[in-house]
C-alpha cells in the first residue's frame, strides 16, 4: 500500500500537460493495482492462483517501471526525482519474483 500511495503521490505532482496526463493515468493504474494483486494472491485458494495473482502483480510493477522512465526520458519529472521509485519498483519486483519461483517450486 505504501508503494501505491507514493504512485499516488507522485501522479498529482505532475505537471498540466497532456502527455503527464495520459502517463500520469497509465502509471496510477498500474502502480496501485500491484498491492491488490499480492492482497488477492495472500487470499487465493491454491498456490496456482497465488501465483497467478503474484504474476499479474509483476506484470503490473513491469507496466510501472516503464511509465516511469518515460517519464525521466521524456523531461516531464526530472530523472534525479524518480531515482528512488524506480528503484523500489525493481525491489519489488525480485521480492515477488523470488516468491513465484518459490511457490513454483513447492507446488511440485
Amino acid at each position: 500500500m505504501n508503494y501505491a500511495l507514493r504512485i499516488i503521490h507522485l501522479s498529482t505532482s505532475l505537471p498540466n500537460n497532456p502527455a503527464a496526463w495520459v502517463i500520469g493515468k497509465q502509471v496510477l493504474k498500474s502502480g496501485t493495482s500491484v498491492g491488490a494483486h499480492y492482497r488477492e494472491g495472500c487470499r487465493s485458494r491454491s498456490v496456482a492462483e497465488f501465483i497467478s495473482k503474484l504474476e499479474g502483480g509483476l506484470q503490473e510493477l513491469d507496466e510501472t517501471n516503464y511509465w516511469l522512465e518515460l517519464l525521466g526520458k521524456s523531461s516531464i519529472l526530472p530523472a534525479k526525482r524518480l531515482a528512488d521509485l524506480l528503484k523500489e519498483t525493481d525491489e519489488l519486483i525480485a521480492i515477488l519474483t523470488a516468491s513465484v519461483r518459490t511457490a513454483k517450486r513447492n507446488k511440485k
